[in-house]
């Protein structure tokens, strides 16, 4: 087949030559941002009672520290590098062989060896194990915080380490709610950090909607993304949401071999673990040429860019969460039964409180809450008709300032899609 690049004359690609950032840790304080999270966590474990924390989400550690190791590794063998930290002491216990990866870092107070808890670490004496890893914790914070009984919390631990905590007498709390109100509200130099991943992000995006042509297979296309986010010391894409045709509809249908075929909706949402360990979370949907969209396809396009930027027009500071329900854009019904799952969702290091559901959800499934400058927001929309053919994802990413909203993700929407 020749290589044909339906892109070639487009005007709206010229914007990204400017979309490229600069090197040397696009001249960001790290100190000040590790210091900033350690301290919102620090905050709101005193606001909850917390006396320590054990951290095994290595998302959460790095938020805390800014220490990464082996990150989805690490996501499903917990503990197998985890994070004490009280208001005075942050001691990381890291992982065989890699204790050097936290030395030097000032949010790091002391390096050990951990203990693998689980059972691919212990086998059969995986119960010893953990009790024997829950003795060493609690001897350790209660010579920290010098409480008899104090209250740990813990967010992502084998059931069999957690109990065993508890029977060492230790009070066992849920850390999350912690952890995800520290990790809401973003400083200025963390902002930075954030623009960074959106930029590289940006750049590995263009790549893939240049390469788009008929006769790819999904994942081909979607691993120039990938490449992309490697080559700029992004971390990794957490999701597989690259479809076209048939399979963007309805969505959540993961990126396969499936061929992409002449005068398609290609869909994307980018769910990129990038620069410094922040979510770049956007959505795209392009079309494979060789000829000019269909009527219907620009229907749908459409009306997703209005549910986008309608929702992002109402957002504001000191809004409760309810309110944002009920002034939110009304969904059409034949698109309702495929609505995308939230209206909206905080973002940082990944997806992250809060959510913000549609109206119709908010009976069922929502909570309230209020929203705050320096949260950071990816406003959603997927519309696509039950039973039709082809759907339409789009998503923004915006900050919440003390005025009003500030638009962050800055790749151009199809010009030929909303003609």
């Amino acid at each position: 087949m020749a290589e044909l690049d339906w892109h070639a004359e487009r005007s709206d690609l010229d914007g990204l030559a400017q979309l490229d950032r600069a090197p040397a840790n696009d001249d960001i304080d790290l100190v000040a941002v590790r210091g900033y999270r350690q301290t919102r966590v620090r905050q709101q474990m005193a606001a909850y009672g917390v006396d320590a924390v054990i951290l095994s989400d290595p998302v959460n550690i790095r938020y805390a520290t800014g220490t990464r190791n082996m990150q989805v590794f690490s996501m499903r063998n917990a503990p197998s590098r985890y994070l004490l930290m009280t208001q005075t002491r942050a001691i990381l216990f890291e992982f065989t062989g890699c204790l050097h990866l936290g030395d030097g870092v000032e949010t790091v107070d002391e390096v050990r060896p951990s203990r693998t808890a689980s059972f691919v670490a212990a086998g059969p004496h995986v119960a010893a194990r953990e009790r024997a890893w829950a003795a060493e914790m609690a001897d350790t914070i209660r010579e920290l915080t010098g409480e008899a009984r104090p209250v740990v919390g813990v967010e992502r631990l084998n059931a069999g380490a957690a109990i065993a905590l508890k029977e060492a007498g230790l009070h066992v709390v849920d850390a999350q709610q912690p952890v995800e109100m520290a990790r809401a509200i973003k400083s200025p130099e963390e902002m930075k950090c954030v623009i960074a991943s959106l930029r590289a992000t940006e750049i590995g995006v263009g790549k893939l909607r240049a390469a788009i042509r008929p006769g790819l297979t999904e994942a081909e296309l979607w691993s120039v993304l990938h490449k992309s986010i490697i080559e700029q010391n992004g971390d990794y894409v957490e999701t597989r949401l690259l479809n076209a045709g048939a399979r963007t509809n309805p969505w959540f249908q993961e990126t396969s071999d499936n061929v992409i075929g002449p005068n398609e909706l290609i869909a994307l949402d980018t769910d990129v673990v990038g620069c410094h360990g922040y979510y770049a979370d956007f959505s795209r949907t392009f079309h494979s040429g060789p000829d000019q969209p269909l009527d219907l396809q620009k229907e749908l396009y459409k009306v997703a860019h209005e549910q986008v930027h309608h929702n992002m027009g109402i957002l504001k500071p000191g809004m409760s969460f309810r309110d944002y329900a009920d002034r939110a854009w009304d969904i059409p019904d034949k698109y309702y039964a495929h609505r995308y799952y939230l209206s909206a969702h905080g973002c940082g290091m990944t997806g992250e409180y809060p959510y913000l559901y549609h109206h119709g959800d908010f009976p069922d499934a929502g909570y309230d809450g209020t929203i705050e400058p320096g949260m950071t927001l990816c406003v959603e929309s997927f519309i696509g008709e039950d039973g039709g053919k082809e759907g339409v994802k789009l998503e923004q990413q915006v900050l919440i300032t003390e005025t009003g909203v500030e638009l962050l993700s800055e790749f151009p929407f199809e010009e030929a899609l909303l003609a």
